[in-house]
């Protein structure tokens, strides 16, 4: 389909007098991808959504995403159009497996929750994923939001691709990137067992399989991550024979690990997803069009990538975006709100200083082994955070604040001196991997001489560049040079930056506490 924007007009004229209405009421957001004049922006989340699958229910869309250790886990997002997303739920409300999912022993960055497949079958949304080191689950629910019940098969299937053939019977398709061998499992009824695994295909380094059909036709999406590329494989049966052709690929056309949703009407659209060197990798959405029984992104006008910028595929849904601010006035955090393992629930509150979220100190001998690190995803392409934190529970040795989790952990920490002075201190703490010390870099420090502060943190995606400053009256006064904004699935948390609020102790007296009475988010660059 050509894209004259003009040509548009007509259609839509009643949906843009209400997107405009619905622009000028919403609060600041870091990427609109709805455009209000019935087309959409690539990505429509410009954040750290990985490994997506997505699925739709009448005309409702779901996509579940790679949540790693943040807990809650496994989060679902809710569309109507698949352009304007909002947080629907998390699957796991705490991770188990292990004290290291607590932050006791050890740490679980880089592994936790990865891959989900999602899908709906008999009224009930059914999810399968795989915790690193334990057997894949399956989780069912009749609201995306929950409850959701578990249980384990009694074995790893990696990636699992989840799917229900139109007699009803399920399988789950798995292959890792080290070998590349498709095996297709056999589940019973009850999703408990299974009760044959049989290799059906081989693609040298595939992984992330996706199943879907369409007509006569089975269709296998694999991603190939040494080379950040998609195939697509198809066939008359499940078994077999297949045949399989190279698709999309990150460099040169949108992505690489996705697979296709069918709309209500009946066409067909991609999702895929690309790795960004600073933000993580990101969700882009394509049209499809369909050529000798292959699906082909893009147009036929502009064949085989992912456009930048489209016709929505669902018109005249109101705008949406994942919740960022928050003035802890609820009697829950907001579904945009993670941390970074297990909390201890002894040590944080919303109820002991109403419309103030208390962070208790923890003890920790840093920054990345503090539990109850409160996380959301940075948001590209620039983004601005401001924190108002009551410092006057602080104790000797607490350090709390603001900052990023990530590869690059870059905080300015409120710090409660033996005299019982406050100070501001910066740190910057590189995480080289598992086998290599982080790289400690050391930062300037301020004196404080009130109980209360307001700290900023500043995220430029597109220069990679982020800076931390705290405010006196108006003006914002950086504390430290800028730092870098690093995604790194080698190092780090295997995700983009993430905005980290962060209260822990790491000496041996009585631990204090900090109030934050609001996170407010903004898209505007600071003057």
């Amino acid at each position: 389909m050509k894209f004259p924007l003009a040509s548009l007009a007509s259609r839509v004229a009643l949906a843009l007098g209400a997107a405009g209405l619905l622009l000028a009421g919403l609060p600041a957001l870091a990427w609109q991808a709805d455009n209000g004049d019935g087309s959409y922006s690539n990505p429509p989340l410009n954040a750290d959504y990985p490994d997506p699958d997505v699925i739709r229910v009448g005309h409702d869309f779901y996509f579940a995403t790679t949540t790693f250790a943040n807990s809650p886990g496994l989060r679902i997002l809710h569309s109507r159009d698949l352009v304007n997303w909002r947080i629907a739920g998390h699957v796991l409300p705490r991770l188990e497996g292990g004290p290291a999912f607590d932050l006791t022993g050890g740490s679980v960055y880089r592994r936790g929750v990865f891959a989900p497949s999602l899908r709906f079958h008999d009224g009930e949304f059914v999810i399968a994923f795989t915790v690193v080191g334990q057997n894949t689950r399956i989780c069912r629910a009749v609201q995306v939001a929950g409850p959701w019940r578990c249980h384990s098969l009694d074995r790893a299937a990696f990636d699992p691709g989840l799917f229900f053939d139109r007699d009803g019977s399920a399988f789950i398709a798995t292959a890792i990137g080290s070998d590349g061998t498709v095996t297709l499992l056999s589940l019973d009824k009850s999703l408990s067992r299974v009760t044959e695994a049989r290799k059906v295909h081989y693609i040298p380094g595939a992984e992330g399989s996706k199943l879907i059909r369409r007509g006569d036709w089975y269709y296998l999406f694999n991603a190939i991550p040494r080379r950040l590329a998609m195939t697509i494989s198809r066939a008359k049966a499940l078994t077999g024979p297949w045949e399989t052709i190279n698709a999309i690929d990150t460099a040169t056309s949108g992505g690489h690990q996705g697979a296709i949703v069918d709309l209500a009407d009946g066409r067909w659209w991609g999702f895929v997803m690309q790795d960004k060197p600073a933000i993580g990798r990101i969700t882009n959405f394509s049209p499809i069009f369909w050529q000798d029984d292959w699906p082909v992104w893009g147009t036929p006008e502009a064949p085989g990538r992912v456009p930048a910028r489209a016709v929505k595929p669902v018109q005249g849904q109101p705008l949406a975006q994942p919740d960022t601010s928050d003035e802890f006035d609820r009697p829950q955090l907001g579904l945009q709100w993670a941390w970074n393992h297990n909390p201890d629930d002894t040590r944080w509150s919303l109820a002991e200083r109403p419309g103030w979220l208390r962070l208790k100190a923890t003890r920790a001998d840093g920054f990345w082994t503090a539990r109850n690190t409160l996380t959301q995803k940075g948001q590209g392409p620039y983004s601005r955070g401001d924190v108002r934190l009551d410092l006057s529970g602080l104790a000797a040795g607490d350090r709390c604040g603001l900052g990023t989790l990530g590869k690059v952990n870059a905080g300015i920490a409120a710090v409660r001196t033996e005299d019982g002075r406050l100070r501001l201190e910066r740190h910057t703490i590189i995480d080289n991997g598992d086998r290599q010390p982080a790289t400690t870099l050391p930062g300037p420090s301020a004196a404080l001489d009130a109980n209360g502060v307001t700290l900023r943190l500043e995220m430029d995606f597109v220069r990679a560049r982020g800076r931390l400053s705290w405010l006196d009256g108006e003006a914002a006064k950086p504390l430290g040079d800028e730092f870098e904004l690093i995604y790194d699935w080698r190092t780090g948390t295997f995700q983009g930056p993430q905005v980290a609020l962060f209260c822990f102790n790491t000496g041996t007296g009585k631990a204090g506490q900090v109030d934050v009475d609001w996170f407010r988010f903004s898209d505007k660059r600071a003057e």
